[in-house]
């Protein structure tokens, strides 16, 4: 007798139950951490991203408020964003694996469609990571089958080949800053080749190194959040014990330079060196806090985390019409745009959880879904369906 194998089962939202909630926790707060960062893009002169002295830093809150964001968020939040984004590929592989007759094409497709938004993206915001991240997609697909010393093991390499790089750039560039451009400087100075292969390289290999490191950390069930409290205390107390002291001593090498063109490219690498244990670190203390009884506060970061693309898109919006149109970047200190930061940040934590008591999905999730398998998903929750509603209140871990 000639028996037919079933048809891929048809994908669809995933029980409660059967989510990764720490991968929700870790992706809300990074994806909130982000703003920190990107808001300097969206309401000051693009110098002053890199140089504290370039603007916004009009008062002693001012730079106080620049120089933690270098040691405790700069490269750090999306460092933790770049590893769930390789977690993600895998998971979302594995699982179409499981439920479709060709998963890699569905996989790539499903990264086009992402290199799409990340090109409409940019025309509202240059800082876009979306392009970068689908870019990087088609070697994350042929990556996740290496074992996870090898992942680590290139991500670290690729993340620290950033700061050598730095050093190699930093000796061309003249005593007086020539080249820099408007990476350092505010005079509308051309930026040189090596200045923009630089941040090129610097924004491709750490993205694509956390993103390998990702994709180990995830294989090894670290990133899950399944291992015992004891591994994640090591973790944090280690990551943080590195990486800090390095973050820190390179604003104090800024500092005590007075931001001098000598160092503007050098400078960097501290903080880039930083970036792998302060994330291991943040990743530990987010583990540690998810692993709590579940509270109020749990759920709505988890929400955030689930709405993480509709959440990001939204924060160009907001800041590109609030710190960009509306706002002067001669006179806006980075206190203002901390103001506007936790403003944010209230509107999101907010709007996330009641949008998905609702609705399956984000809004931008839901399209990006829908043309993913090319039909309209199901959006909203039916009331009527208790069983599949709650669980669809979860939504769906492939995103």
């Amino acid at each position: 007798m000639i028996t037919q194998s079933p048809p891929p089962a048809q994908p669809g939202p995933l029980a409660a139950a059967d989510r990764v909630t720490n991968l929700d926790a870790i992706r809300g707060l990074s994806v909130l951490g982000i703003l920190l960062m990107n808001s300097v893009s969206f309401g000051l002169m693009p110098a002053a991203y890199f140089n504290l002295s370039a603007g916004g830093s009009r008062s002693w809150l001012d730079k106080a408020i620049g120089a933690a964001g270098e040691v405790f968020v700069d490269q750090k939040t999306m460092g933790l964003f770049s590893m769930l984004f390789g977690a993600g590929i895998v998971l979302f592989a594995d699982r179409a694996a499981a439920k479709s007759a060709h998963p890699v094409r569905l996989v790539l497709w499903r990264n086009v469609l992402l290199l799409l938004i990340g090109f409409l993206h940019g025309l509202i915001w240059e800082g876009d990571v979306l392009f970068v991240y689908a870019v990087c997609a088609p070697l994350l697909v042929w990556a996740r089958h290496l074992r996870p010393r090898r992942l680590i093991i290139a991500g670290s390499g690729l993340v620290l080949w950033s700061a050598v790089l730095a050093a190699i750039v930093q000796t061309r560039v003249p005593s007086d800053g020539a080249g820099l451009g408007d990476y350092w400087l505010t005079d509308g100075s051309p930026m040189s080749d090596a200045v923009g292969l630089f941040l090129l390289n610097d924004f491709f290999a750490r993205s694509l190194g956390m993103m390998l490191i990702g994709i180990a950390l995830y294989r090894l069930q670290i990133l899950q959040g399944v291992k015992p409290a004891g591994f994640y205390h090591r973790l944090t107390a280690w990551g943080l014990g590195i990486g800090l002291p390095i973050a820190i001593a390179g604003v104090a090498i800024q500092l005590n330079y007075d931001f001098d063109p000598r160092i503007a490219v050098i400078g960097e690498a501290p903080n880039t060196i930083a970036t792998i244990p302060i994330t291991l670190g943040y990743l530990g203390l987010i583990t540690l806090w998810n692993q709590r009884p579940t509270t109020r506060a749990h759920l709505r970061v988890r929400a955030t985390g689930r709405m993480a693309l509709t959440n990001y898109l939204t924060q160009t919006l907001l800041g590109v019409i609030v710190l960009r149109s509306v706002s002067d970047p001669e006179t806006l200190g980075r206190s203002g745009i901390l103001v506007f930061v936790l403003a944010v940040w209230a509107l999101q934590v907010a709007w996330s959880k009641p949008w998905l008591d609702r609705f399956r999905f984000g809004p931008a999730e839901w399209l990006w879904r829908s043309a993913t398998y090319r039909r309209l998903e199901p959006l909203r929750i039916e009331p009527s369906r208790t069983t599949t509603a709650a669980e669809a209140r979860e939504g769906d871990r492939d995103r």
